[in-house]
């Protein structure tokens, strides 16, 4: 368990195993702990490194609003801060996102790429979800304190009275609109995109992502000769909230990873 100061923050980090990198990017309003089920397989052939992102977890607020691209900046600092060359990326919702950003400003710096239910695109998420979004804050964050992800933050942040604010900041960065087809269709890293068959992003959406990186466009032929060389995998029997305990999960990340 270490920190490493990048960009002006603090971050959190723990490694396990030895082996090629993999930087694995927990979910909103989570932490090291909400990917910790998955590390005991991957760090079996890989060296694991666990981050708690800006505001999250024991990695302390900075000021700063909080957003993928500034994440993704943080995770490529923290990769050249640790010497680990090319690291795989293994990031689920928010984290996925910031695993999307870090490959797509700083493809140099990433091998292969999986991303666990994340859309290119505000326009992906379904109305709904896009509604919480803008509800988050104050009254969201006192509404969870009860939740386990809140007993969790309140146990190891370093400031837990921010929780308030992190909600505010969240919902500061969930309501912004971004389209990232454009620099996903020009994305040259090999990438899994992983999703709940429930998930809160519609299919629609889940097949435009999986085209945009070179999928779904001709049959691969008897010697698989024109398969893409991105992979799309959707968890079934998942949503958007427990897919990462999804048992197809880690069997379809480890072999992508392992190609």
């Amino acid at each position: 368990m270490s920190y490493a100061e990048v960009n002006g923050v603090n971050l959190y980090y723990t490694e396990q195993g030895s082996g090629e990198p993999l930087v694995l990017l927990h979910g909103g309003l989570g932490s090291t702990d909400m990917v910790a089920p998955l590390i005991p397989a991957l760090a079996e052939h890989r060296r694991v490194i666990a981050v708690d992102l800006q505001g999250h977890g024991r990695t302390a607020d900075v000021d700063r609003p909080i957003r993928y691209e500034t994440l993704g900046d943080d995770i490529a600092a923290l990769i050249k801060h640790l010497g680990l060359g090319r690291a795989d990326l293994l990031g689920y919702s928010f984290g996925g996102s910031t695993a999307l950003r870090t490959a797509i400003q700083h493809p140099e710096l990433v091998r292969r790429l999986v991303v666990v239910s994340i859309a290119f695109a505000r326009s992906g998420w379904y109305p709904e979800i896009l509604e919480a979004m803008g509800g988050m804050g104050p009254e969201s964050a006192e509404a969870m304190k009860p939740s386990p992800i809140y007993q969790t933050y309140a146990a190891v942040a370093p400031r837990p009275e921010d929780w308030p604010l992190l909600h505010t900041k969240m919902s500061d960065l969930l309501t912004q609109e971004y389209d990232w087809s454009t620099e996903v269709a020009a994305l040259d890293v090999p990438t899994l995109v992983a999703f709940a068959d429930a998930d809160s992003i519609t299919p629609a959406h889940m097949v435009e992502f999986w085209r945009l990186l070179g999928g779904g466009r001709r049959d691969a032929g008897w010697a698989a000769a024109d398969r893409p060389v991105s992979r799309l995998a959707v968890l079934p029997g998942a949503t958007h909230y427990d897919v990462l305990h999804a048992p197809a999960l880690l069997p379809a990340a480890i072999a992508f990873l392992t190609a």
